[in-house]
Protein backbone atom coordinates (compact mmCIF):
# COMPACT_ATOMS: atom_id res chain seq x y z
CA UNK A 1 0.00 0.00 0.00
CA UNK A 2 0.93 3.27 -0.98
CA UNK A 3 0.12 6.98 1.04
CA UNK A 4 -0.79 9.32 -1.49
CA UNK A 5 -1.64 13.11 -0.92
CA UNK A 6 -3.24 15.66 -2.79
CA UNK A 7 -5.53 18.50 -3.13
CA UNK A 8 -8.72 17.96 -4.77
CA UNK A 9 -11.29 20.66 -4.96
CA UNK A 10 -8.53 23.13 -3.07
CA UNK A 11 -9.29 20.66 0.11
CA UNK A 12 -6.07 18.52 1.15
CA UNK A 13 -6.50 14.87 0.47
CA UNK A 14 -4.97 11.89 1.48
CA UNK A 15 -5.54 7.98 1.21
CA UNK A 16 -3.70 4.69 1.53
CA UNK A 17 -3.77 2.86 -1.97
CA UNK A 18 -2.82 0.24 -3.33
CA UNK A 19 -0.36 1.04 -6.26
CA UNK A 20 -2.32 0.23 -8.82
CA UNK A 21 -5.47 2.32 -7.82
CA UNK A 22 -6.54 4.17 -10.35
CA UNK A 23 -7.19 8.15 -10.27
CA UNK A 24 -10.85 7.83 -10.52
CA UNK A 25 -11.42 5.58 -8.00
CA UNK A 26 -9.87 7.73 -5.26
CA UNK A 27 -11.71 10.33 -6.57
CA UNK A 28 -14.88 8.28 -6.35
CA UNK A 29 -14.46 6.08 -3.71
CA UNK A 30 -11.85 7.25 -1.50
CA UNK A 31 -13.04 10.88 -1.58
CA UNK A 32 -16.70 10.29 -2.29
CA UNK A 33 -17.01 12.52 -5.06
CA UNK A 34 -19.30 10.66 -7.22
CA UNK A 35 -19.36 13.36 -10.41
CA UNK A 36 -16.72 12.12 -12.04
CA UNK A 37 -18.16 9.14 -13.89
CA UNK A 38 -16.69 5.90 -15.02
CA UNK A 39 -18.16 4.93 -18.42
CA UNK A 40 -15.65 2.83 -20.24
CA UNK A 41 -12.37 2.00 -18.34
CA UNK A 42 -10.48 2.25 -21.66
CA UNK A 43 -10.22 5.92 -22.05
CA UNK A 44 -12.74 6.39 -24.74
CA UNK A 45 -15.50 7.73 -23.44
CA UNK A 46 -14.40 10.80 -21.81
CA UNK A 47 -16.64 10.52 -18.76
CA UNK A 48 -13.87 10.75 -16.62
CA UNK A 49 -12.28 13.73 -17.14
CA UNK A 50 -10.88 15.65 -14.13
CA UNK A 51 -8.18 18.68 -14.40
CA UNK A 52 -4.94 17.92 -13.25
CA UNK A 53 -2.78 20.50 -12.45
CA UNK A 54 -4.68 22.52 -14.70
CA UNK A 55 -5.24 20.06 -17.70
CA UNK A 56 -8.01 17.85 -18.65
CA UNK A 57 -6.84 14.26 -18.04
CA UNK A 58 -8.50 11.13 -18.18
CA UNK A 59 -8.92 9.54 -14.61
CA UNK A 60 -9.76 6.03 -15.73
CA UNK A 61 -6.21 5.76 -17.30
CA UNK A 62 -4.30 7.36 -14.49
CA UNK A 63 -3.21 5.72 -11.61
CA UNK A 64 -3.88 7.82 -8.13
CA UNK A 65 -0.20 7.72 -7.15
CA UNK A 66 1.29 9.67 -10.40
CA UNK A 67 -0.78 12.45 -9.00
CA UNK A 68 1.05 12.72 -5.50
CA UNK A 69 1.09 16.57 -4.82
CA UNK A 70 -0.71 17.41 -7.36
CA UNK A 71 -3.85 19.75 -7.57
CA UNK A 72 -6.96 17.75 -9.25
CA UNK A 73 -10.28 19.94 -9.87
CA UNK A 74 -13.72 17.21 -10.43
CA UNK A 75 -17.04 18.73 -11.52
CA UNK A 76 -17.60 19.18 -7.62
CA UNK A 77 -15.16 21.97 -7.68
CA UNK A 78 -16.05 24.28 -10.37
CA UNK A 79 -19.24 25.99 -8.83
CA UNK A 80 -18.66 28.82 -5.66
CA UNK A 81 -21.55 28.21 -3.76
CA UNK A 82 -24.76 27.98 -5.63
CA UNK A 83 -23.54 30.13 -8.79
CA UNK A 84 -22.22 27.59 -11.16
CA UNK A 85 -19.35 28.00 -13.33
CA UNK A 86 -19.89 29.65 -16.59
CA UNK A 87 -19.71 26.71 -18.50
CA UNK A 88 -21.95 24.89 -16.18
CA UNK A 89 -24.19 27.46 -16.61
CA UNK A 90 -24.12 26.64 -20.17
CA UNK A 91 -24.74 23.74 -20.55
CA UNK A 92 -28.02 24.55 -18.76
CA UNK A 93 -28.87 26.93 -20.56
CA UNK A 94 -28.62 25.41 -23.86
CA UNK A 95 -29.63 21.77 -23.04
CA UNK A 96 -26.34 20.69 -23.48
CA UNK A 97 -27.14 17.37 -22.00
CA UNK A 98 -29.99 14.69 -21.52
CA UNK A 99 -29.52 12.02 -19.35
CA UNK A 100 -26.53 13.81 -18.05
CA UNK A 101 -24.07 10.57 -17.24
CA UNK A 102 -21.14 12.53 -20.02
CA UNK A 103 -22.04 15.97 -18.77
CA UNK A 104 -19.27 15.93 -16.28
CA UNK A 105 -16.47 15.24 -18.32
CA UNK A 106 -18.27 17.16 -21.06
CA UNK A 107 -17.74 19.84 -19.02
CA UNK A 108 -14.43 19.24 -17.82
CA UNK A 109 -12.93 18.89 -21.42
CA UNK A 110 -14.95 21.76 -22.21
CA UNK A 111 -13.29 24.06 -19.83
CA UNK A 112 -9.54 23.15 -20.62
CA UNK A 113 -10.47 23.33 -24.70
CA UNK A 114 -11.62 27.26 -23.57
CA UNK A 115 -8.08 27.40 -21.60
CA UNK A 116 -6.21 26.63 -25.02
CA UNK A 117 -8.03 27.86 -27.73
CA UNK A 118 -9.29 31.32 -26.46
CA UNK A 119 -13.14 32.69 -25.85
CA UNK A 120 -13.73 32.49 -29.62
CA UNK A 121 -13.15 28.73 -30.04
CA UNK A 122 -14.78 27.88 -33.42
CA UNK A 123 -17.59 25.04 -33.81
CA UNK A 124 -14.93 23.04 -35.58
CA UNK A 125 -11.95 22.98 -33.13
CA UNK A 126 -15.07 22.27 -30.49
CA UNK A 127 -16.53 19.34 -32.07
CA UNK A 128 -12.56 17.97 -33.14
CA UNK A 129 -11.65 18.54 -29.46
CA UNK A 130 -14.63 16.73 -28.12
CA UNK A 131 -14.27 13.74 -30.26
CA UNK A 132 -12.57 12.12 -26.97
CA UNK A 133 -16.04 12.67 -25.05
CA UNK A 134 -18.92 10.42 -25.87
CA UNK A 135 -22.47 11.21 -25.36
CA UNK A 136 -24.69 8.31 -26.41
CA UNK A 137 -28.11 10.65 -25.96
CA UNK A 138 -27.48 13.54 -28.48
CA UNK A 139 -26.43 14.68 -32.29
CA UNK A 140 -23.98 17.28 -30.10
CA UNK A 141 -25.43 20.00 -31.51
CA UNK A 142 -26.43 21.40 -28.44
CA UNK A 143 -23.34 20.59 -26.33
CA UNK A 144 -21.17 22.73 -29.24
CA UNK A 145 -23.68 25.45 -28.57
CA UNK A 146 -23.08 25.35 -24.64
CA UNK A 147 -19.28 25.26 -25.16
CA UNK A 148 -19.72 28.36 -27.37
CA UNK A 149 -21.73 30.51 -24.75
CA UNK A 150 -19.81 29.05 -21.74
CA UNK A 151 -16.54 29.81 -23.03
CA UNK A 152 -18.14 33.51 -24.32
CA UNK A 153 -18.97 33.93 -20.16
CA UNK A 154 -15.28 32.55 -18.90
Amino acid sequence: MSVVKMKINGKAVSGEVEPRTLLVEFIREHQGLTGTHVGCDTSQCGACVVHVDGKAIKSCTTLAVACEGATVTTVEGLAKGIELHPMQAAFKEHHGLQCGFCTPGMIMSAIDIVKRNGKNVSEEVIRRELSGNICRCTGYHNIVKAVQAGAANM
